[in-house]
């Protein structure tokens, strides 16, 4: 079968792409854009790729078309879709259908931690010899590549809350008919399709409906959300997971960064992945929940959560100069950002927070009055506030005072962060976009530049 990607070099569709040419299809797609990771995993896989959504990249007819959500009415190559009469789905109706059917699917959704707790889940399931397949929207350290079928029982997606596509507004979570169902944590996101928490919570419970008596639930049981998606109905047993003491899974924080894992009481080891941060035990811990309920054995599973590679753009050092650490991170929530900073803060050491608003809720202006105290641990932020959003991040952050500064172009924020970085800083670079570059920009900076 012949299967055209509209908006292939998204993670999720990039993935799917991945998915369809391991199953046998012949697979190429369009979109108007890409960086790293998804475009190097797709060159690497051999797939093509059309610049723009040229009605010419459909002719000859696909046997299908699948279309990601970032695609609307309008787009010339949606429109030929209709117009022709083409076959087309949705990304995750495709994945259902296709390669979900006869799976032991282990679903993780929530606002923050899907895609690292997603590919650690994976990783423990891979070193208990189970083979696994997996959808990440990420890049696991573990594997060059986002997506692959595996041979075994388990197949481990990231079950996203965004849109499914411009023809189904259900979150792409509500197709994928979970077996193990992970809930990391509930914050109000995607102001540009939800209105309000409780709709996102509606989208979560459609989910929760769909696992099975014999599956699990697994969830944060510190997250002060969660609760109102559960008391809907669960018909599945609920194992919770977090740092409070009514947690069947508990974590106890020790001096070294690391935390006492104890299940239903008995202690079962320490756990301290490679990956700093109260936020990244949570999702170990999680992680370990999830895999031994799809068959990992318990200790292999909290050795294996030790060992993490972790995930590009996932608190990933992208490289040293003059003594200065450049390190890329995904964060673009206040809650994400705040809990990135918090992980990298370290006594006698600046931190320098570089940041970009890029998703369509930053951009907005929804979460402004929370971006202070998210970069209230970073001695010095600076901001990328182009000239067409339509919010003030000058006046959003003035309480901040001579900590932070913004700038309407990547060479001239990143002209700031050289001018005030030097040795012994920790520079951290938050975006779920490539940020125009900045990242080359800043250790090209850094590497050229002499030391006084």
């Amino acid at each position: 079968m012949k299967i055209h990607i509209l908006g292939i070099c998204g993670t999720f569709m990039g993935g799917v792409a991945l998915l369809a040419r391991e199953s046998g299809h012949a697979v190429e797609g369009s979109d108007t854009g890409a960086w790293p990771p998804m475009s190097d995993i797709l060159e690497h896989a051999g797939i093509p790729v059309h610049s723009g959504y040229e009605v010419s990249a459909l002719e000859p007819a696909p046997d299908q078309v699948l279309i990601g959500n970032a695609l609307s009415r309008g787009n010339p190559a949606v429109e030929h879709t209709l117009e022709r009469g083409l076959a087309y789905r949705s990304g995750p109706g495709w994945l259902a259908e296709s390669i979900l059917d006869d799976r032991c699917v282990v679903a993780v959704a929530g606002t923050h931690g899907k895609t690292t707790t997603a590919s650690m889940t994976a990783w423990i399931l891979e070193r208990c010899g189970l083979d696994p397949g997996f959808l990440i929207g990420g890049a696991p350290g573990f594997s060059e590549r986002s997506a692959r079928l595996g041979t075994g029982s388990p197949f481990v997606v990231e079950a996203d809350e965004y849109d499914t596509a411009f023809f189904d507004k259900r979150a792409k979570a509500v197709h994928y008919r979970p077996r193990i169902l992970v809930l990391n944590n509930l914050e109000y996101d995607h102001a540009d399709i939800y209105p309000d928490l409780t709709a996102i919570a509606t989208q979560l419970h459609h989910t929760v409906r769909t696992v099975p008596g014999g599956g699990r639930v697994v969830v944060n049981g510190d997250d002060p959300n969660l609760p109102a998606v559960l008391e809907r109905g669960c018909w599945t047993p609920i194992a919770r997971v977090g740092f409070g003491e009514g947690n069947d899974w508990r974590l106890r924080p020790d001096a070294a960064g690391g935390a006492e894992l104890l299940h239903q009481g008995e202690r079962l080891g320490t756990l301290q992945p490679p990956q700093p941060g109260r936020h990244n035990l949570a999702n170990a811990a999680a992680a370990i929940a999830a895999a031994v309920s799809a068959g990992a054995g318990l200790e292999r599973a909290l050795q294996a959560a030790n060992e993490f590679p972790g995930v590009r753009r996932r608190l990933e050092l992208l490289g040293q100069a003059n003594g200065i650490e450049v390190i890329d991170d995904f964060a673009h929530h206040p809650s994400a950002i705040a809990a990135t900073l918090e992980a990298l803060a370290e006594p006698g050491r600046r931190l320098l927070a570089v940041l970009e608003l890029r998703s369509n809720t930053m951009r907005m202006g929804v979460h402004q009055r929370e971006l202070c105290q998210a970069l209230e641990r970073a001695d010095h932020a600076f901001v990328l506030a182009p000239d067409d959003l339509p919010w003030s991040v000058a006046d959003a952050l003035a309480p901040l005072g001579e900590r932070v500064r913004t700038a309407p172009d990547v060479a001239t924020l990143a002209g700031q962060v050289l001018a005030k970085a030097h040795s012994g800083d920790r520079l951290i670079v938050m975006s779920n976009g490539d940020f125009g570059g900045i990242h080359e920009r800043l250790l090209a900076g850094l590497t050229e530049r002499s030391e006084p």
